[in-house]
């Protein structure tokens, strides 16, 4: 298989590239985390005018119809410069979550507004377990007439602060495991919603509780059939699974870069650090990780273009191979840069905490180890 990118997709990297150069340096990543919706609306809507939440959305829709080969060659310049954006949430969760699992009345009312970037969206299905599996959702839904009743709460939404739609994850009463999922469309606004920010380690991604307290929502909100969601919330999760790797990838890459360049201009004992055996091997090694996340990474985009079966495995092996990757990555520029890197001036210590974030965010590696592991027969 042929990895590499067309001239097309070659150019949609490079214009990404100059311009989250310009409007995502590390300046105004910090300006963003310090801010209380975590990116700028501004820079947002330039993104929304440049088409990029459209991507993945279909032409009928009012988007791009392009391939996730394309989304994850745009992710993976994302992260290499901590893109501080409502991106991932709505496009990478929301927006596949309408396209697997949506009926044409919810595309054609979400998906143009998603496209633009005038509706942001994501997915309320982790709960305070912090599961990602089936038996870790145990938020209720009951019929009330020909109308739904929602109660649960859901904890780490991704950009539940501002989301404006939440793609809402419960199971009918009484039901266990992978029986009596539903999905459902929820507006933030509907009474009985609640949300806060919550605290974490990586202030450029931000994580929500969202509450539930009876909400009613009508027979149109329900996504696909009632109570058989999971297989359509499973593939949800491995696309978002192939996304993040992606973007991981290009966090690794960066805090590569950064070391070698350290290692470069570090002058210690009249020469720069970068000539001592210690600091090459570690770089080599670096290297080879990245690498081999990338071509993970590459393959599993392929895999969910052409919507194959092979799907669960090539987004868990991509999930275990980026995490594994950026994690060590980030952990061995710190150590590169003398201690100095978990400082705030540098740079580096951002890429170790989202780092450290999506290594748990849509399961660990160890859990993803494990899907492969069942989905092979071992």
């Amino acid at each position: 298989m042929d990895f590499a990118f067309s001239e097309e997709q070659l150019e949609l990297r490079a214009m990404a590239r100059a311009f989250l150069e310009e409007h995502s340096d590390p300046e105004r990543v910090r300006l963003c985390m310090e801010s209380e919706l975590g990116f700028d609306p501004q820079v947002w809507k330039q993104i929304g005018e440049l088409g990029w939440p459209a991507v993945i959305v279909p032409e009928t829709y009012g988007g791009l119809g392009l391939s996730h080969v394309e989304l994850v060659a745009l992710l993976e310049v994302m992260g290499e410069s901590l893109l501080c954006a409502p991106f991932f949430s709505s496009v990478c969760l929301a927006a596949n979550a309408l396209l697997v699992a949506g009926t044409d009345e919810q595309r054609g009312e979400y998906l143009p507004q998603i496209a633009t970037g005038q509706l942001l969206a994501t997915l309320a299905s982790t709960e305070a377990s912090g599961r990602w599996d089936a038996y870790g959702i145990t938020a209720s839904v009951r019929s009330d007439g020909s109308d739904y009743r929602i109660s649960g709460a859901k904890r780490f939404v991704l950009d539940g602060h501002c989301a404006d739609l939440f793609i809402v994850a419960a199971r009918a009463e009484g039901s266990r495991g992978t029986s009596g999922l539903s999905l459902f469309a929820v507006p933030a606004g509907a009474p009985g919603v609640e949300r806060r920010a919550l605290s974490t380690i990586d202030q450029t991604r931000r994580l929500s509780a969202v509450g539930f307290d009876d909400v009613r929502v009508p027979a149109t909100a329900l996504l696909g059939e009632a109570g058989g969601a999971w297989p359509a919330l499973s593939k949800i999760l491995d696309l978002a699974a192939v996304a993040l790797a992606a973007e991981q990838v290009g966090g690794a890459q960066r805090v590569l870069d950064l070391s070698v360049r350290h290692a470069n201009e570090r002058v210690q004992f009249g020469r720069p650090i970068g000539t001592f055996q210690a600091i090459k091997h570690t770089c080599a090694d670096m290297m080879v990780a990245v690498e081999s996340a990338r071509s993970a990474s590459y393959y599993a985009a392929c895999v969910a273009s052409e919507d194959s079966d092979e799907l669960p495995v090539a987004a868990s092996l991509a999930q275990v191979a980026a995490s594994d990757a950026y994690f060590r990555c980030a952990a061995d520029a710190i150590q590169i840069h003398g201690g100095v890197g978990f400082s705030w001036e540098y740079d580096v210590h951002l890429y170790f905490k989202r780092a450290k974030s999506t290594e748990s965010f849509l399961g660990d590696p160890d859990y993803h180890r494990e899907r492969v592991a069942q989905q092979i027969g071992l």
